[in-house]
């Protein structure tokens, strides 16, 4: 058994200190039974605070540790912190078959799967644990691994105590919550970076929802494959994002490919990395991203955890979900803070940010810990979403409508005029219509150069067609379809009309 004796306070931070006191507390007090769950954001140093608390609690008791993640990188990277503060460890791997030199460690970091497998065949025996540390603890997969652990404390960590799976709440495992410092507190004390969040208004009617609770990945990769929501990408990292170290999350091969090829024959400096890529290749193109200053890489969800690149400075959401911990682990990607980095852009194009809320707004993580359902079952679904939205129109399209003093148009208070007066519906279509060509007209030299800014309409159209839906309360998708087509066709004729009675 080695265990250095130098204490590694200079490695933390005040809040970390502070939590720190709290779990020991906990874990000394006889009183105080049952497992422990530590919630600390993304980028809050969590690894440090438990190998910290590894350190301590061997030196203090004499018992052993085990560390369980998740992934292959994860394990890694908790022995080489865990080695940093002096605590020598054993990674179980694929490759320990049996555990002979058991005697000669007092910490372990484990692979859950490998030692579940291990454990099973009884071909490894680990004595005297005394408390067992679970990086990620919102898995699902580390239950298995609980019956093996009966007379030891089992200590959680996650940044988000929410079960990724409905039907097992974190609280049937978990007795205490404890709650370490907030993403806006971490923000003002400089330790994470500040959010600029954009979101896109985007239609989801055609999302299906999956087994898990989330949306599915053919339903998503229908979505975001097609051609508009990929030129929406485009323009939005255009205006938003252009030339800054950009990293995108889909939900969907299929849909990562067709960013990779839209952005390539841009002539962007683009990869794509998912889990068919080989452990080389995936070190290859990483190694890339963090060497290029603008490199765009697009990729699947895996790059959510045990993946730490400081320089990002723009995350893309090109997929919706409803997985409040993968908002905030795609979303912590961006918040690593560095000399010359203190902010990061967020772009929502699957009306997130209006799910969840802001990324840094306070949330109340007691009240989901103790209350799943409730919280569950609260959150919005898109048709709110969709009906709550406001459309703006961007400035740089603004900017070609400039000779124009006013481009309002509210189709909820049209449509309550024209229900007063008791005329038909598709009057305030019509009126819409017209307010469109008008400032088609107003900025544009010819005919042609009215059709090629109607064109830009698109977003608004869209919009517009979507409100006016919902107050004759028909959504259907193949009507608002028909309706957005039919109303691009008049809007032509109103503009050719317009320019005629001009000459």
């Amino acid at each position: 058994m080695e265990l250095k004796k130098d204490t590694t306070e200079k490695q933390l931070y005040d809040y970390q200190i502070e939590d720190l006191k709290t779990i020991f507390k906990h874990l000394e007090d006889p009183e105080e039974k049952g497992n422990l769950l530590y919630q600390l954001p993304t980028g809050g140093g969590k690894t440090v605070v438990f190998s910290e608390i590894a350190r301590r609690y061997i030196e203090k008791t004499g018992k052993k540790v085990v560390v369980l993640t998740h992934r292959i990188e994860l394990s890694t990277q908790t022995s080489r912190m865990l080695n940093s503060f002096g605590v020598k460890n054993k990674i179980i791997n694929s490759e320990v078959k049996e555990l002979t030199d058991q005697d000669s460690y007092m910490c372990f970091v484990a692979m859950v799967e490998t030692l579940n497998n291990r454990l099973q065949e009884e071909k490894v025996e680990i004595n005297d644990i005394g408390l067992v540390i679970i990086d990620e603890a919102h898995y699902n997969s580390f239950r298995k691994l609980f019956k093996f652990f009966k007379n030891s404390t089992i200590l959680g960590v996650t940044a988000t105590p929410l079960s990724s799976n409905i039907k097992l709440p974190m609280k049937d495992n978990y007795q205490k919550l404890i709650v370490g410092e907030s993403i806006g507190s971490l923000i003002k004390k400089k330790f994470l970076a500040k959010a600029n969040m954009y979101n896109y208004d985007v239609s989801l009617q055609s999302l299906k929802l999956g087994i898990s609770g989330d949306y599915t990945v053919k339903s998503s990769d229908e979505l975001y494959s097609n051609q508009s929501m990929l030129g929406k990408l485009l323009s939005a990292y255009k205006e938003i994002a252009d030339g800054t170290k950009t990293l995108i999350f889909n939900n969907g091969i299929n849909t990562s490919r067709y960013v990779y090829e839209t952005f390539k024959k841009a002539g962007y400096n683009i990869r794509h990395l998912d889990n068919k890529n080989t452990a080389s290749e995936r070190k290859e193109i990483l190694e890339w991203f963090s060497n290029t200053p603008d490199a765009i890489l697009t990729s699947v969800s895996i790059l959510t955890t045990g993946f730490d690149e400081p320089s990002v400075e723009t995350i893309i959401l090109n997929r919706a979900t409803r997985s409040l911990t993968l908002y905030f682990q795609m979303i912590g990607r961006g918040s690593r803070i560095l000399p010359n980095k203190s902010e990061f852009t967020v772009v929502d194009l699957g009306n997130n940010v209006a799910r969840f809320g802001l990324w840094d707004a306070p949330i109340d993580w007691q009240e989901i810990f103790h209350f799943p359902d409730f919280y569950l079952e609260n959150i919005k679904n898109d048709e709110e979403i969709e009906k709550e939205f406001v459309y703006e129109m961007p400035p740089s399209l603004r900017e070609k409508f400039k000779k124009s003093t006013n481009i309002e148009f509210n189709i909820k208070e049209e449509y309550k005029k024209v229900f007063a007066q008791g005329l038909k519906s598709k009057i305030v279509l019509e009126r819409s219509i017209e307010q469109h060509a008008q400032i088609c007209v107003e900025n544009s030299e010819d005919v042609f150069d009215a059709r090629i800014l109607a064109k830009e309409l698109k977003e608004e159209i869209a919009y517009r067609v979507r409100q006016y839906s919902y107050c004759i309360m028909n959504n259907t998708k193949n009507y608002k379809e028909w309706l957005e087509e039919d109303y691009e066709r008049k809007l032509r004729s109103s503009i050719s009309r317009m320019f005629a009675a001009k000459m």
